[in-house]
């Protein structure tokens, strides 16, 4: 059959039941169980039938559905209360919205491929947007060789990566952060993150050729673990400073892991950025009115957002989505000294 002619009836005979059991998994109906319904939805996205108008209409008949679907955590990833994931979300559904589109955020946490093949199939949206990669990169590289392949990943590119993902210039942004402490006469530049991330991976590269770049030899000891938190990025700091480590400057991979390392220092009487120079990584809304105002590496959050959908609903007819690195820019405040 051609593709654009298919009837309710072909969907019905190609998955084996009746038209009847096809037209109830086709409205999600729960008389229905879930393979069947996987089975049909998979037909009808193969044969272009039009099944979104038998299914019910939104509160304001949105033109189309972006769902998105958060992995299990690794590192940051998962954690939806994080204020730059907020700020990702924002432009996600902004640009959904000038699209005219419905987002969805599902609760669904992908762990293998199953789940994620699960999460396609029973999606009944025009393209799903899983934020982060977590530990899913061999999954989703498998995933990209089906023949359902409408989906993008926010999150870093890897090597030998099948799949479409936009995210930012993480080696340059750690890069980028490091040679600035460095040219203010920092020598001891500790790096403050959790490092099992793949995009943290990235800003630890970066923040190791800014090392050699400015001629500082790499201290093992001043690389130093701390998840997406105040609390344990303060924890962090404390033990830094309980073992006598002597450092001066701070590259943290996130900006509440910055202000986690500030309170520590102030609260040990010292002086930032006098005796400490201190910048985050994300330039989420509170960076700029913190005490001090936090220097920081922008991530375009809005431009995310336009390309991650954009790539959704503009290369359905072809497949055909090209990753993005979107630039980062050093945002210079007081907590830096300059």
């Amino acid at each position: 059959m051609s593709r654009g002619s298919t009837r309710l009836e072909d969907i019905a005979a190609l998955a084996g039941v009746s038209i009847s059991t096809a037209s109830r998994a086709l409205n999600d109906s729960p008389a229905v169980n879930a393979r069947t319904k996987q089975l049909i939805w998979k037909l009808a996205r193969e044969h272009d039938y039009p099944f979104r108008r038998y299914m019910p209409a939104g509160p304001i008949g949105a033109a189309g559905t972006v769902a998105l679907v958060v992995p299990r955590p690794q590192g940051r990833e998962g954690q939806l209360d994080d204020p730059f994931f907020l700020e990702l979300f924002a432009g996600i559904s902004d640009a959904a919205r000038d699209r005219g589109c419905d987002l969805l955020v599902s609760h669904f946490a992908p762990t293998s491929f199953d789940d994620l093949s699960a999460a396609m199939t029973t999606s009944r949206a025009d393209g799903v947007i899983f934020l982060g990669q977590s530990s899913l990169h061999p999954a989703l590289n498998l995933l990209a060789q089906s023949s359902d392949t409408r989906f993008v990943v926010w999150g870093a590119q890897l090597p030998d990566q099948a799949y479409c993902s936009v995210g930012s210039d993480n080696l340059s942004g750690g890069r980028r952060a490091t040679l600035h402490l460095a040219r203010l006469g920092r020598k001891r530049i500790v790096f403050l993150g959790d490092t099992e991330a793949p995009e943290v991976q990235q800003r630890v590269r970066g923040y190791l050729e800014g090392l050699e770049q400015a001629g500082i030899a790499h201290d093992p000891g001043l690389l130093v673990p701390a998840h997406f938190t105040v609390e344990s990025s303060e924890a962090s700091v404390d033990a830094l400073l309980a073992r006598g480590i002597s450092f001066d400057g701070i590259v943290a991979a996130s900006d509440l892991i910055a202000l986690g390392a500030i309170r520590a220092l102030l609260h040990a009487g010292i002086d930032v950025p006098g005796q400490v120079s201190v910048i985050g990584y994300d330039d989420v809304p509170f960076a700029r009115y913190s005490r001090p105002a936090l220097t920081t590496i922008n991530q375009d959050t809005a431009r995310a957002g336009r390309l991650l959908v954009s790539k959704l609903l503009d290369t359905r007819a072809t497949g055909d989505m090209r990753s993005e690195r979107l630039a980062t820019e050093l945002i210079v405040r007081e907590s830096c000294g300059g």
